[in-house]
Formats: C-alpha cells, sequence, structure tokens
C-alpha cells in the first residue's frame, strides 16, 4: 500500500508529464531547474473553494471545462476527482 506522499509525488509527476504534452510544439519559455524542482500542489474543487474566499464549486468546475486553469482528472464517474493546480488558480484570480 502506497503512502499518500508516494501517492502525491505520482500525482505530481504526471499532471508535469500532462502540462509537457499539452504544450508540446507551442513556444514557451523553458523552466529554471528552481522552478522545475519546486512540487507542484494540487487542490480539489471544495479546497479550491477555501483557498479563495467567494469563490463556488459551481465557478470552479466552469472554470476547469473552459480550460481557463490546469487540472487533472484521477478516476472516472463520480467517484473520480478533479484536481486542480493551486498556481494556476492563484494566477488566474492575480489576472
Amino acid at each position: 500500500m502506497m503512502s499518500s506522499i508516494e501517492k502525491k509525488i505520482i500525482v505530481d509527476n504526471i499532471y508535469e508529464l500532462l502540462i509537457r504534452l499539452v504544450n508540446d510544439g507551442a513556444e514557451t519559455q523553458p523552466e529554471s531547474r528552481e522552478t522545475a524542482s519546486q512540487p507542484v500542489e494540487m487542490l480539489t474543487i471544495r479546497e479550491c473553494t477555501e483557498v479563495i474566499q467567494g469563490l463556488s464549486e459551481h465557478t470552479v468546475r466552469q472554470l476547469v471545462a473552459q480550460e481557463k486553469v490546469k487540472s487533472v482528472r484521477t478516476g472516472a464517474g463520480k467517484r473520480g476527482k478533479i484536481l486542480v493546480n493551486k498556481a494556476d488558480l492563484m494566477a488566474y484570480f492575480r489576472k
């Protein structure tokens, strides 16, 4: 059985690979080693509403559906979770 830390590391690695696939061929600036070594923090829909006061779960789901924030779906159906990159969510609301 994997620990929660091992699971988080795997999710972080999968997320980074997905970002690379999405950005493949797009003109992007290469990440510095400092940025690449920082852990990626992923939030559930509910956790997003706790981080940003006044944000509803519906709004977060809409941002994900419109691809305005980067996300990863883990699992399928009712038990599947949507995980949102905290840095992207914060950057979206700083614009």
